[in-house]
């Protein structure tokens, strides 16, 4: 199969009216070598969507990666977000144009807060200043990160409206009370590590069997889950096998009662970040 006949993700189209396909490219913690060429490698695949962050300091890595893939700039979605000492209007704007000039690029397609830090009061701002950027053409789109709430409130009550918001997300870790308001506010929901952390979820009978049953990997099944319930997962791999697994989630579906048994695997999880008191 050649890189043009490579199948791709379909899409979601966010408010502002953009296309953004429904599976992204995680590369946290990829440093900036491993990035370009787990980048290089998913976008050959056939991946079109992938995301990155100041903090993860691979930004550098990605657009390279994007470069070496051969693929248009046109045709690829590129996410990166900002740490909290740029939570200014000025101050995105400055963020921006680094993040710019470390990815190589002209434009970025979404522009997310990494972390509230209620602690200093100004994420409000910092959702402003990804506004006044995306006016000036600088970003496509823009959105928040890890925000719950309380928080989410205080950005609408300001008169901005995220187009999308990204959260820790798996069948273990639902987020129900965000899903609602995402929902009633037309923001599309994306998951960061959208596969569970250290394996667990993966080992899960329901998991298992779904696999077995279905013939696919344990991954797929979850990363089904999250299609099937209208999220945007950003699995993260740099192997080109799983790459492939990670985005072949389109040709089969869940059945009600593996759904069901998915949807049932939520738990408390104490280790679960807390972005009133945790943020970067």
């Amino acid at each position: 199969m050649t890189q043009q006949q490579m199948p791709t993700a379909p899409t979601v189209t966010l408010a502002c009216g953009i296309a953004m396909p429904r599976v992204g490219l995680g590369t946290w913690p990829m440093d900036d070598a491993g990035a370009a060429v787990a980048v290089a490698s998913a976008l050959r695949t056939g991946y079109r969507h992938v995301d990155t962050a100041e903090r993860y300091g691979n930004e550098t890595g990605v657009g390279e990666g994007l470069r070496r893939s051969g693929v248009p700039r046109a045709e690829v979605f590129v996410t990166t977000k900002f740490e909290k000492e740029w939570h200014s209007v000025p101050g995105v704007r400055t963020a921006c144009e680094a993040s710019l000039r470390r990815l190589g690029l002209d434009y970025i397609d979404l522009m997310l807060v990494h972390w509230p830090n209620p602690d200093q009061n100004r994420y409000v701002e910092a959702v402003e200043g990804l506004v006044r950027v995306m006016e000036a053409g600088l970003i496509r789109a823009f959105g928040v990160s890890n925000f719950k709430p309380a928080h989410l409130q205080r950005v609408f009550d300001a008169g901005f409206t995220p187009h999308v918001a990204q959260i820790q997300l798996d069948p273990s870790h639902r987020r129900d009370d965000l899903d609602a308001i995402h929902r009633a506010k037309g923001i599309v929901t994306e998951a960061w590590s959208p596969i569970g952390r250290g394996g667990d979820l993966l080992r899960e009978p329901a998991v298992t069997a779904a696999a077995a049953a279905l013939g696919r990997t344990p991954a797929q099944i979850v990363l089904r889950w999250h299609i099937e319930h209208g999220y945007v997962p950003l699995p993260k791999s740099s192997d080109p096998q799983r790459q492939r697994e990670n985005l072949a989630l389109f040709d089969f579906s869940l059945t009600d009662a593996q759904r069901a048994a998915l949807d049932s695997l939520d738990r408390p999880d104490p280790k679960m970040l807390d972005s009133d008191v945790f943020g970067h």
